[in-house]
């Protein structure tokens, strides 16, 4: 698919334009998408790759090009879904233990099981350790209301994207309705105009996602956090990408880093340490990582020191 698009519709649109035009191919890009219907994720994947190419002109990481907040920062662990609620007690507990400054679940899908899980890792860690839950937009607006007070009742720190994103004004009856903080915009459709629209409708208790992936690459997760700071909500990067790493370091209204764990026997993350902080890239660009088995096209991109 991203051969064809390519072939197809952007490179005519690339070869010959200026890289450092980010704001105009960014804009151009949307425009192309208002024809193609683009799958948001290319469109971001042109973004980085521009931004990377800055980086390397400038030999600046990317995050400092943006301007740059901090040099670290916590991460939570961001589990899989496992079989049962004494599994998911156990990767806790592993994660505590290796520095995690907090977890996220993604459950099962079952509004009353799921609660029944939430309050039961609530009762285990005790009340000082950051909770979250990720629906994964696997509810209606009864079943998410549920588990929303149930959530309340176990002090999470946020509630995210339990619905299809598709109504603003569902996720705006939950939020008038449930007393635990929501996180929402981080599957809808165009970037940081739509998160204008959940925040507008005071939907965003917590705030909304930001990501490279699914907010139309660096520019546009950008563009969303700032969006967001301006009515003092969160803008939380979504997903352990490497370019992440940057907007984790660029992003004032950030909170954590998101680190997957996606087995019963946890492994730290590359990129966490001992005390589960994230440091920031030092590298030129995006700093790919050595020791990823990237093809011999790409191992030129990669940093050859730390």
């Amino acid at each position: 698919m991203l051969q064809d698009l390519v072939d197809r519709v952007f490179r005519d649109e690339l070869l010959g334009a200026d890289p450092f035009q980010r704001e105009w191919l960014w804009h151009r890009a949307w425009e192309l998408d208002r024809i193609h219907e683009l799958p948001l994720p290319t469109l971001g994947l042109i973004d980085v790759a521009l931004w990377d190419l800055a980086g390397r002109v400038h030999d600046e990481p990317v995050w400092r090009l943006l301007g740059g907040f901090r040099e670290t920062i916590p991460a939570y662990a961001s589990t899989s879904t496992f079989a049962t609620t004494e599994e998911f007690l156990d990767v806790a507990d592993q994660c505590l233990a290796l520095g995690y400054h907090g977890i996220k679940l993604h459950a099962w899908g079952d509004a009353r099981r799921d609660a029944e899980l939430c309050q039961a890792l609530r009762a285990h860690v005790g009340p000082g350790v950051p909770l979250m839950y990720d629906g994964s937009a696997g509810f209606d607006l009864p079943d998410a209301l549920f588990l929303g007070r149930a959530l309340a009742e176990a002090d999470y720190l946020w509630y995210e994207e339990p619905m299809r994103e598709f109504s603003v004004s569902a996720y705006q009856r939950l939020a008038e309705s449930v007393s635990v903080p929501l996180l929402v915009a981080e599957t809808s459709d165009g970037a940081h105009m739509n998160s204008a629209d959940f925040i507008k409708a005071g939907a965003a208790t917590f705030g909304v996602r930001a990501g490279t992936t699914l907010r139309g690459g660096i520019t546009g997760a950008m563009r969303t956090a700032h969006l967001a700071d301006a009515f003092r909500v969160r803008a939380e990067v979504h997903g352990s990408d490497i370019p992440n790493h940057h907007l984790c370091m660029a992003i004032s209204n950030t909170t954590y880093y998101e680190s997957l764990v996606t087995s019963t026997r946890v492994v730290r993350e590359r990129h966490v340490d001992d005390q589960g902080l994230v440091r920031a890239p030092t590298g030129p660009g995006i700093a790919l990582p050595l020791d990823f088995g990237y093809g011999s096209e790409l191992q030129r991109f990669v940093e050859t020191s730390d």
